[in-house]
């Protein structure tokens, strides 16, 4: 069976995309065929789709790390044809075709039922984005309450960031919102920001080992000095969860925020978290932590127009979530 894709070859050391008609029968094995309605576009599919190597290794490559659909043929009893259903992470769009195809095939425990309180569109508008900030959600909540203060979010017009001000919003916290786009201030404030905080304002008071104590917690999605920032900034007992290295993957930091304050650091993986978790954190992501101004964080595209949406998310300049729709 044909189907459409976006697929990214290496020709002469060059990467470049096309529209391409493939055939399912060339798909790599799995129990589970499933005709993708809805994508979505995120940092990692803008890296495999320019050839980072780091992501993807071999090409021609279909990239998408999200897809929501509806199962066609399925080799296991745990899904049934006809079922709308959810894969995000794993190895999807990295070395796997990915949900920029108008059909995948997946291992079945890749496969998330849709859950009640969900449509396909709204399922990839959440995307690895939200289910990064669910599980960021999650991790905060268990060490602080709203009570104990304000929470930070870096990086916060990003997709990560802008769902996890909703989220955070929904639980009753104070937020504040660390951003280096002026321009996108009242779309902060819609997402539910109570605070903005400039990112040259942030990071020009003078460095110290230690910095005042202002925050609760943090949801950090970007790395490198602010984290660092964000860190020496916390009260003690406090929180940061971290999920980003588009500032930079290394950290220049002394100990003290972690034995003088007892500051936790918590690392957030959304590709690689466990199979028997991912179904009761789409739930809570469809019910209490479903963010309340959902459409309003999105903007559509089709197949079309990825090419210039990949380079406005490499360049910074994407807010919100990007929804492909791939196939009617």
């Amino acid at each position: 069976m044909q189907y459409k894709a976006f697929v990214v070859e290496e020709t002469d050391d060059k990467f470049v995309s096309a529209i391409k008609y493939l055939n399912t029968k060339d798909l790599p094995s799995g129990e589970v065929l499933i005709q993708v309605k809805y994508s979505s576009l995120n940092y990692k599919d803008a890296l495999s789709a320019t050839g980072n190597k780091g992501v993807t290794r071999k090409y021609p490559h279909t990239p998408g790390i999200d897809a929501a659909g509806i199962v066609v043929h399925s080799d296991s009893p745990s899904c049934i044809a006809g079922e709308e259903v959810i894969v995000t992470g794993y190895d999807l769009g990295m070395n796997t075709p990915g949900g920029f195809g108008e059909y995948i095939r997946v291992p079945a425990f890749w496969v998330i039922k849709l859950p009640a309180g969900l449509s396909l569109k709204e399922a990839m508008i959440i995307g690895t984005a939200g289910f990064t900030a669910g599980i960021s959600m999650l991790r905060l909540m268990e060490l602080v309450a709203p009570t104990d203060g304000k929470i930070i979010v870096s990086g916060a017009t990003g997709g990560v960031g802008s769902m996890a001000l909703s989220m955070l919003t929904n639980k009753g916290y104070q937020k504040v919102a660390v951003s280096g786009k002026e321009q996108e201030y009242d779309f902060l404030a819609s997402c539910g920001a109570d605070e903005i905080i400039s990112r040259q304002d942030f990071m020009a008071t003078p460095d110290k080992a230690l910095l005042p104590a202002s925050y609760a917690g943090a949801i950090d999605t970007v790395g490198g000095d602010i984290l660092v920032r964000i860190i020496k900034s916390l009260n003690p007992m406090g929180a940061v969860t971290t999920c980003g290295s588009v500032a930079s993957t290394t950290l220049s930091l002394n100990v003290f925020p972690f034995i003088l304050r007892a500051v936790t650091l918590i690392g957030i993986s959304a590709q690689n978290y466990p199979a028997e978790l991912r179904t009761i954190l789409w739930k809570r992501l469809a019910t209490d932590l479903k963010p309340n101004n959902l459409m309003n964080l999105y903007h559509e595209l089709n197949l079309e127009d990825l090419p210039d949406a990949i380079q406005s998310i490499l360049s910074g300049k994407m807010k919100g979530r990007t929804i492909v729709r791939i196939s009617e």
